[in-house]
């Protein structure tokens, strides 16, 4: 199900040691390596054929990226890849999965902002992506934390496996923070790791509790929009600190729970 990137132009030199040792770049490689495992641990991912990226701190043109092979649980710190956005791995073993450069590269290149993006095929909003129509629909309380954040790419357009897919891909993204992929998975898109992670576990769970609802047969009881509107901006206000709060806590149970995410 997967194409490996390959790259036929010469990596161009580049001094990486200083930057890959910094502290900054080590914390953005462990939280990272964290995500994928708490996604693993909440069966977010599926097999080996999703991806997540962040750029480096302080680099427009730099990001990491899982290796093609790797199951989520078994990413840690050191096992991600450092590439640029022309397709050159320049650090780590490996290489990246074709889709995982085409999408995040060109979502990166596009819109520098947004320092990760985490694309997964996870059950219950995969599930709404295949839904004629709006996928959420927000009729719960969780939900209205993404409400005037989503973008619907409503052309499935097969694998991301060039340049023009992947350019497509940031476009119908806009100005968005979630781009539901029709027939696909979804993007989840942050201008931190903390806060796309938040973003990605929420996203599941508002899925999750809708397609409850709807499997009910009953019609669902829309929030009124005023209010809506009103507690999507309350959320928001709370979001960066919440988020940060999140991931320390995802980091604390991984290690509690034995994962050594962080080597």
């Amino acid at each position: 199900m997967a194409h490996t990137l390959e790259s036929t132009a010469p990596a161009p030199t580049r001094t990486l040691a200083p930057l890959l040792d910094s502290d900054a770049v080590q914390q953005a490689r462990v939280e990272l390596a964290a995500c994928f495992q708490a996604a693993a641990r909440h069966g977010l991912e599926e097999g080996i054929c999703n991806h997540f990226s962040a750029l480096l701190p302080g680099h427009d043109d730099l990001f990491l990226v899982n290796p093609y092979g790797l199951a989520f649980r078994e990413v840690t710190a050191s096992t991600l890849l450092v590439c640029d956005l022309d397709g050159h791995v320049l650090a780590g073993e490996g290489r990246p999965e074709a889709t995982a450069f085409y999408i995040h590269a060109r979502l990166h290149r596009a819109r520098p902002t947004l320092r990760a993006a985490f694309h997964t095929h996870m059950p219950n909003a995969t599930a709404l992506s295949m839904l004629a129509g709006p996928p959420l629909l927000y009729a719960g309380q969780t939900a209205l934390k993404f409400l005037g954040r989503v973008a619907v790419d409503e052309h499935y357009n097969g694998l991301a496996l060039d340049v023009a897919e992947g350019d497509r891909i940031a476009a119908t993204l806009g100005t968005a923070d979630v781009l539901f992929l029709k027939n696909h998975g979804v993007m989840v898109t942050g201008p931190t790791i903390a806060e796309a992670w938040d973003d990605l576990y929420y996203l599941e769970r508002a899925a999750e509790v809708q397609l409850k609802a709807m499997g009910t047969g009953r019609p669902l009881q829309p929030v009124d929009a005023e209010v809506a509107r009103r507690t999507a901006a309350q959320m928001r206000a709370g979001d960066p600190e919440s988020a940060r709060a999140h991931l320390a806590s995802v980091m604390r149970v991984l290690r509690a729970e034995g994962h050594a995410f962080d080597r």
